[in-house]
């Protein structure tokens, strides 16, 4: 007699195979798919090891969002007897998988350790079910290009596009009203991408934004009265950079702003993201104040005060945290603001390098 697992299934045809697709129990996962990691070497295996720093966070994702998370199907090839059954429809029906059989994972094995690791916290994820794509297992080499395949040409959603889309974060939600709501921003942010071409119509993206406002506040929860904060300010210094003004009233042309001064880089938008947290911690200095003076500094790439903080000797842009700390503390300088102790240790450390 044999034993057999039975799946209700539809059936489908890829390059002239048949796969199959069901929706399985995820307390069923561990008992069909069992690791291999620790005994086969990589040229035997047909994925790659499990990355366990990643298991944590897609953990959290499912208890944190316990009734809105979701996940696209795993991929698996089944090596061993088994057979399709229709019930009424010619691709619906029943897939009988002979209990012999191994499955192995083509796509999907972190969140199936994740699913695994949030049912010992969450025992009543167990009768819930995610869809499995099931292939027959044509050997090791199938297997292995199989994974290839299917990580080599999935396209990685851009970050600013991620923050766009994203509900729960609510820095990110946040930051999508703050640009909607401040003109400069809403004509130069691009939404999508998180590399601008040097033609391109934007001056920002929305990820550096999203960036930036990170630094501005404490943790990743934003009330109303910090999304009111991040508005005022991002405002303020909107109005007070001479250069955004022009581009926005045409004196200034979006490539001569990108050429020529420091103030579309990464870099000094989160300078700026750093200075805002300045003025977050200490909300009874007059923030307009010394916002207004902006206005009075010097954003041109080749002005002396930017050398070494902001801009290489060889005319490359930085991008390192010191460099985004020595640029605000140039910010904070010209502004009227006291720097902090780690800001005086750090421009006396630049000063000795000169």
């Amino acid at each position: 007699m044999k034993f057999t697992y039975r799946f209700p299934a539809v059936r489908g045809t890829q390059a002239g195979n048949e796969y199959y697709i069901s929706m399985v129990p995820l307390k069923l996962l561990s008992k069909l798919f069992i690791s291999d990691d620790d005994i086969v070497l990589p040229e035997y295996r047909a994925q790659r090891r499990i990355n366990e720093s990643r298991i944590p966070e897609i953990k959290k994702y499912i208890l944190d969002n316990r009734n809105t998370y979701v996940f696209s199907a795993l991929s698996a090839s089944i090596d061993g007897d088994f057979s399709f059954e229709n019930i009424g429809e010619p691709n619906i029906g029943v897939l009988e998988v002979d209990m012999d059989s191994t499955f192995l994972i083509n796509d999907g094995q972190h969140r199936k350790a994740a699913i695994e690791a949030a049912m010992l916290e969450d025992k009543t994820l167990e009768d819930e079910t995610i869809s499995i794509v099931f292939f027959r297992d044509n050997g090791l080499t199938r297997s292995q290009q199989m994974f290839t395949d299917l990580n080599k040409h999935a396209v990685k959603t851009s970050n600013s596009l991620a923050t766009l889309y994203d509900a729960r974060d609510e820095i990110a939600v946040a930051t999508k009203k703050i640009i909607e709501e401040i003109p400069f921003f809403q004509l130069f942010t691009d939404k999508e991408r998180d590399i601008l071409g040097k033609n391109s119509s934007k001056l920002f993206t929305l990820n550096t934004i999203y960036k930036a406002n990170q630094k501005i506040l404490h943790g990743n929860s934003c009330p109303k009265s910090d999304e009111e904060f991040l508005k005022t300010y991002w405002l303020c210094v909107s109005k007070n950079i001479v250069e955004w003004q022009e581009v926005m009233s045409k004196a200034l042309t979006k490539k001569d702003l990108r050429e020529n001064y420091i103030i579309t880089l990464n870099i000094t938008l989160a300078a700026l993201g750093r200075l805002g947290r300045f003025f977050y911690d200490h909300p009874k200095i007059n923030m307009n104040v010394h916002l207004e003076k902006l206005s009075t500094i010097n954003w041109l790439r080749s002005n002396n005060d930017w050398l070494g903080r902001t801009i290489r000797d060889n005319g490359k842009v930085m991008n390192s945290e010191e460099a985004t700390v020595l640029t605000c503390s140039k910010i904070k300088q010209i502004i009227g603001i006291s720097l902090s102790k780690e800001e005086l240790q750090k421009e006396k450390q630049f000063t000795e390098k000169k």
